[in-house]
């Protein structure tokens, strides 16, 4: 197989490798902003009054937990501890489906539904580790990596950048050129699976659907080899395989009923400065409920168009989402399908749960609120034709 790009093409967006890992710690360990972002949430009043002695606790704190981390796999190990005691504090359930489908031997492409920024792909990646599988690389948008512990922090968890802050058209088709080769040579030739949002950004409405425009951007690779190379084969070789992740309840989903109903009413939202950080915390921290995570199977089918291929992927990921009490208890609410009403599942726990929470919202964001779980269900019954 011909290679467009060299490795070294790749070092601007790439994850760390092992033989940077002991540098990048040893750089947050000094790094001030991470350290203040640390005691903050560790040492709240501590920071406020002799932040110099919290940072130097965060640093001798962080400095103990990674001693003998010489490796990203390392690192993950720790992370996966983390993932546990999550688990056990946030969520009521786990549940994993159709991963014993997949060959352990062979990477994928996992291309799922997003919600959460950061807990989507770490959730896949805690269902492959607890299987005794390659965790994946994760694309992550470079608008999210404001700070330089963030974009540490990402890269050391295998994330590589997406550019989305690329100017002017060729510096943008440059910088998609050399993502799509890397997802390719990622896949092809390191056989190393990797994952990627469906489209740009949480679906916060809760309506899943690909967008045919990333399709287009994965092939772009193999038809920067080869003109005439057949779609079908690029998507073929990728290895494609659909996610879908369903969440009880999305810690979130206030913050995301706010932003919809200032873009309905306002025509636009304007985001406070780290705003997506604290997205991030608040998925990690805030209750869940139940989580059900789904994989699909390979697209291997003489697929010959983008869209073609999203609505493959819509139709797996609708098939593999579950739906729990809150879906169907948030459509009663909303009064919008009856028909489609399901409380068979439901008991008195799960209503008084949902009623609890949805008292929580202010009056005029409960429209909002409602549609991110009513969505899902009206979705998967053909019921919403457009975004």
């Amino acid at each position: 197989m011909t290679q467009l790009l060299s490795p070294d093409a790749f070092e601007k967006i790439r994850p760390y490798h092992d033989d940077e890992v002991a540098g990048v710690l040893d750089r947050l360990a000094h790094d001030r902003e991470f350290l203040d972002a640390i005691t903050r949430y560790r040492l709240p009043r501590l920071s406020r009054h002799a932040p110099w002695l919290a940072r130097r606790l965060a640093a001798f704190a962080l400095q103990r937990q990674m001693r003998g981390v010489a490796s990203v796999a390392d690192f993950q190990s720790h992370i996966a501890a983390y993932m546990r005691r999550m688990l056990a504090t946030t969520t009521d359930a786990f549940t994993v489906e159709g991963i014993d489908k997949l060959d352990p031997e062979r990477a994928y492409l996992f291309i799922g539904n997003h919600r959460d920024i950061a807990l989507d792909p770490a959730f896949v990646n805690y269902a492959l580790y607890q299987a005794g599988r390659n965790t994946v690389r994760i694309a992550i948008g470079d608008n999210l990596l404001q700070k330089p512990f963030v974009t540490d922090l990402m890269r050391l968890n295998k994330s590589f950048i997406v550019p989305r802050s690329a100017k002017g058209k060729r510096a943008m088709l440059a910088a998609y050129q050399t993502l799509s080769s890397y997802i390719r040579h990622s896949i092809t030739v390191d056989n190393h699976p990797v994952w990627l949002a469906q489209r740009e950004g949480r679906a916060k409405d809760g309506i899943d659907r690909a967008d045919a425009a990333i399709v287009k951007m994965l092939t772009m690779a193999r038809r920067q080899e080869d003109k005439q190379a057949d779609f079908a084969e690029a998507i073929r070789e990728l290895r494609l395989v659909p996610v879908s992740i369903s969440y009880e309840y999305d810690p979130c989903d206030l913050q995301k009923a706010r932003e919809l109903h200032a873009v309905h009413t306002e025509g636009r939202y304007e985001k406070v400065e780290f705003e997506d950080i604290r997205s991030i915390v608040a998925g990690i921290t805030g209750y869940k409920g139940r989580i059900k995570l789904t994989f699909g199977t390979p697209l291997e089918g003489g697929f010959a168009t983008p869209d073609a291929v999203a609505e493959e992927i819509d139709r797996q990921v609708l098939a593999g989402y579950h739906l729990f009490p809150s879906h169907h208890l948030a459509l009663e609410a909303s009064g919008l399908a009856p028909d489609l009403v399901d409380l068979s599942e439901v008991t008195a726990a799960d209503r008084q749960r949902f009623e609890e929470r949805l008292a929580t919202v202010p009056e005029p964001l409960r429209e909002w609120w409602l549609a991110q779980y009513a969505n899902p269900v009206l979705n998967r019954a053909g019921r919403i034709t457009s975004d």
